[in-house]
């Protein structure tokens, strides 16, 4: 549930102030923030500092096309971001993982990328056929393969079957692993988390630290919310990524062992 302030009178909110003391406690938060703003140059300039481990570049994905070695996936640029894409084998659109949902679902204009001679892609961790026609369930339109047959090579030392991100720098024809992050380091994709943040009830979610009373009941899915093919269970305790509900209105089908959408 989402507490909306303006047709719920019982509905908390933050002390009302006059302007000067708004200002006041806002120059208090602002040099906060500017510490914070300078700390995050510090890390992304050691960051860019990093060295690099080689990696395999005829390393295996499966594309639209088949098998392709990983240097194709830059799309012949010099610098690649993958998503790792968590996936469950055989699973309808509804139990398929909500936070790669959300992460995939943040990426739209790559213009930018581009311009900088960054290709994005998604490395799903499940079989391409199936996993594409997740890409086309939720209209999505960027690059997508599977890694599923490479993953002990791509991720070696790290938890296959979490969302990762991974930058890698090609050099000619060989290959380069400079950074990776995983859990919520992938927030760095995410533009509706940082807008939240910045609104007085945050993101509302239980883990959060709010004032008393502030709603936290939410999260990227709605427990329950339109999904009556799909009652909790143990495992999956309902709900669906909130992104579901225009793609089920518009028809397209939990089903992920048929064909692609057209």
């Amino acid at each position: 549930m989402t507490i909306d302030p303006h047709t719920d009178a019982a509905a908390p909110a933050p002390p009302v102030v006059d302007r000067d003391g708004f200002e006041a406690e806002l120059t208090r938060l602002r040099d906060r923030e500017k510490a914070h703003t300078r700390e995050g140059d510090a890390i992304a300039a050691a960051r860019r500092r990093l060295p690099m481990v080689e990696v395999d570049p005829a390393t295996e994905l499966i594309g639209p096309k088949g098998p392709v070695p990983l240097i194709d996936a830059f799309d012949g640029r010099r610098q690649l971001i993958a998503y790792y894409f968590m996936w469950h084998p055989e699973a309808p659109a509804a139990q398929q993982c909500e936070g790669c949902t959300w992460c995939a679902s943040q990426v739209a204009e790559l213009s930018y990328l581009h311009s900088r001679d960054i290709t994005f892609a998604v490395f799903c961790q499940g079989p391409y056929e199936e996993s594409v026609r997740y890409r086309e369930f939720m209209g999505w339109d960027i690059s997508w393969y599977s890694a599923v047959a490479s993953l002990d090579t791509l991720l070696v030392g790290r938890t296959i079957g979490m969302m990762h991100l991974v930058c890698y720098l090609r050099d000619g024809d060989r290959v380069f692993e400079t950074y990776w992050t995983t859990r919520r380091g992938v927030e760095q994709m995410d533009f509706s988390y940082a807008l939240m943040d910045i609104t007085p009830y945050g993101r509302q979610e239980p883990w959060e630290d709010s004032p008393q009373g502030w709603p936290q009941e939410c999260s990227y899915t709605r427990s329950a919310d339109g999904a009556p093919d799909w009652p909790p269970t143990a495992e999956w305790p309902g709900g669906r990524p909130i992104p579901h509900w225009s793609r089920l209105r518009a028809g397209h089908s939990d089903d992920l062992t048929g064909a692609p959408r057209p």
